[in-house]
């Protein structure tokens, strides 16, 4: 190997160039490059492309082509001098040299050249073939994927060949012919990819497990995406940082705290509302107080010596401002004088102007020079007579203010006692304009207490008739209930007596059968036998006296006792009405008359309460047509008495 110190010797020294390609024969002897084995002419470059193109690599150094770039090359080196002399040509991945071309664009067609290192040789693939293929980079990568290594490489020609793109961290490698390798930065991956398509040769052996060609992609590895996402949050957290220190600087600054009200504190603000410089300060303070309510009668004579401070802080804001409008009015008369002084300066420079023009001093000036005289004379003209009419105006503006004042001995007395008296009224107006304000206030708060009673009022009225309604509906909804289980207790009864009525049919129709065959026996005898006809009518006497049981038993059996205590007391009271009235009463007037003692009781009620004691009471009808009424008499005494 050469370096670099070794090149510029060479090209120094042509004594020391001969010999050192003496010295090149000697070693391509001792690698097995003899000119007897080969066979043909070491200086043939013809013969040396055609052997390189056998082993598939690109000839090197024919005549025309350049390993290197200009740029790169050591100066006044020839880049005839390859191996065909025995000297190794320089190659920019050389560690002595450490020229190592960043990766060209790819838009420009890129020359690859052999890299010689220590220990193995790399070869460029054919330029006719298309680039290798990558996969897309994982972000944040660091690692890089090496296959197609030569079965014999080991870890240290591996980091040999790949520390030249950069910093090596860690090599893991594989029993199959491929490895991981994890640089310290992300641009040597870069450099790294370079390296892929280049065939690999270790030292000058030609077997197959020394030789591959490298394939150099992309790896994504935990620890390359891991120190991303670190970097990636640590930007965006410094992002937050600098975007709320921006808007810490763009925000306004917040008002001082006040303090809470204390007889210290006040004491101190007192001091500071008689001075001029901590006023606006101590009034601000004072404000807060006020609007927070901590006037009250133990601080109310804190609270008014403050406020008189301040009322006596407006008479030394007039007097400041007294003392500026006069400093402002010896500005104006300072103002005044210079205008005159610049204005008679005008003056004498038009007249200069004028004496320039006459025709003893005009003769002698040249066209250019009287051109330029007359536009510097008009130009003086104009701004003399702006300044004039200036002038002019502020001497108009005070004989306007002397009219004005012609009753005053000095302008300013008038404007002071002018000033005064506005401010007296101003402190009036906005006193009053206070009051009003107070009242104003107390206005609202009474209309909203009334307002807030008459809704509470609206609210109680509103409740209390849904209250009425809703006792009313109950009401009715108990009457409904109540109505409609008597409605259900009628239809019970009807139903029973419905049933007794279809039994006592069914028995007298079976009574009757019976009777009517016992009639056929009994005539049958009578026309055999011979019977008399008494014994006839006693055996109807018998039938009918059964009929008259049957019908009692039923009807017995129909007035069964009373289901409730309410019942006999209608039964008592409806007995004694009736009794009064011996001829009888129809159910309407029966039932006005029990009205009045039950409301809720009806005419049907007291009519089927009527027919279920027919041995108490009866119907009758009396009248003939129109006139015919049905009345409801007691027979309650007339049964005691036939029995």
């Amino acid at each position: 190997m050469v370096d670099a110190a070794g090149f510029e010797s060479i090209a120094q020294c042509p004594q020391e160039l001969h010999q050192m390609m003496a010295a090149a024969a000697d070693g391509l002897g001792s690698i097995a490059l003899d000119t007897t084995q080969l066979n043909m002419s070491v200086t043939d470059p013809t013969a040396w492309a055609t052997a390189m193109n056998n082993l598939g690599m690109v000839p090197v150094g024919l005549p025309g082509q350049q390993l290197v770039s200009d740029s790169i090359c050591v100066p006044g080196f020839d880049p005839g001098l390859n191996m065909m002399t025995g000297i190794t040509p320089i190659n920019p991945m050389i560690p002595g040299l450490g020229l190592v071309p960043p990766p060209p664009p790819t838009e420009v067609a890129v020359v690859k050249e052999i890299i010689h290192c220590k220990s193995c040789t790399l070869f460029p693939q054919n330029p006719n073939l298309p680039p290798p293929s990558t996969r897309e980079r994982p972000p944040g990568c660091k690692t890089v994927f090496v296959g197609g290594l030569p079965e014999n490489a080991t870890e240290e020609i591996i980091q040999e060949v790949f520390e030249q793109c950069g910093d090596i961290t860690a090599i893991r490698k594989s029993k199959k012919n491929f490895c991981h390798i994890r640089f310290a930065e992300e641009f040597m991956v870069d450099k790294a990819i370079y390296l892929s398509g280049y065939r690999m040769r270790l030292g000058s052996s030609t077997d197959k497990k020394d030789s591959g060609r490298l394939h150099v992609d992309f790896a994504q590895a935990r620890d390359d995406f891991y120190e991303w996402e670190c970097k990636q949050r640590m930007r965006a957290r410094e992002e937050r940082h600098r975007r709320k220190l921006e808007e810490d600087r763009l925000r306004p600054p917040s008002p001082p705290a006040i303090m809470h009200y204390s007889e210290h504190e006040a004491a101190l603000l007192a001091e500071k509302l008689k001075d001029d410089s901590k006023f606006s300060e101590a009034i601000t303070v004072l404000l807060s107080w006020i609007e927070r309510g901590e006037v009250n009668r133990r601080s109310a004579n804190q609270f008014y010596s403050m406020v008189q401070s301040a009322n006596s802080h407006v008479r030394r804001l007039m007097n400041e401002k007294a003392t500026h409008e006069q400093e402002m009015e010896e500005a104006k008369e300072n103002f005044k004088n210079a205008l005159t002084g610049i204005l008679t300066q005008f003056e004498q420079i038009v007249a200069v102007f004028n004496a320039s023009t006459r025709q003893k001093a005009w003769d002698h000036f040249s066209k250019a020079q009287r051109k330029n005289i007359d536009i510097w004379r008009k130009h003086s003209e104009e701004l003399r007579n702006a300044q004039s009419e200036q002038l002019m105006g502020i001497r108009r503006e005070e004989e306007m203010e002397m009219s004005d004042d012609e009753n005053c001995d000095s302008p300013t007395k008038k404007m002071r006692v002018d000033e005064s008296a506005l401010a007296a009224q101003a402190y009036a107006l906005k006193e009053e304009n206070d009051s009003l304000r107070w009242q104003l206030d107390a206005y609202r708060n009474e209309v909203e207490l009334l307002k807030q009673e008459k809704e509470q009022l609206f609210r109680t009225e509103e409740n209390l008739t849904k209250d009425q309604q809703l006792q009313f509906l109950q009401q009715t909804m108990q009457g409904m209930q109540q109505q409609l289980l008597a409605i259900q207790e009628e239809l019970n009864n009807k139903k029973s007596e419905l049933e007794q009525a279809k039994e006592e049919q069914s028995h007298t129709q079976a009574l009757l059968k019976v009777l009517q065959e016992q009639l056929k026996g009994t005539k049958d005898l009578v026309e055999t036998n011979g019977h008399s006809h008494e014994d006839a009518n006693e055996i109807n006497v018998l039938t009918v006296a059964l009929v008259n049981q049957d019908r009692e038993n039923n009807t017995e059996k129909r007035s069964q006792g009373l289901k409730s205590e309410k019942e006999a007391l209608l039964i008592g009271i409806i007995s004694t009405f009736l009794h009064v009235h011996p001829f009888g009463a129809n159910i309407e007037y029966l039932w006005s008359y029990m009205q009045q003692l039950d409301s809720k009781i009806s005419a049907s009620e007291i009519e089927m309460l009527l027919m279920r004691l027919p041995r108490m009471f009866k119907q009758e009808f009396t009248g003939v047509g129109a006139t015919l009424e049905k009345r409801w008499k007691l027979c309650a005494f007339e049964g005691i008495k036939t029995t």
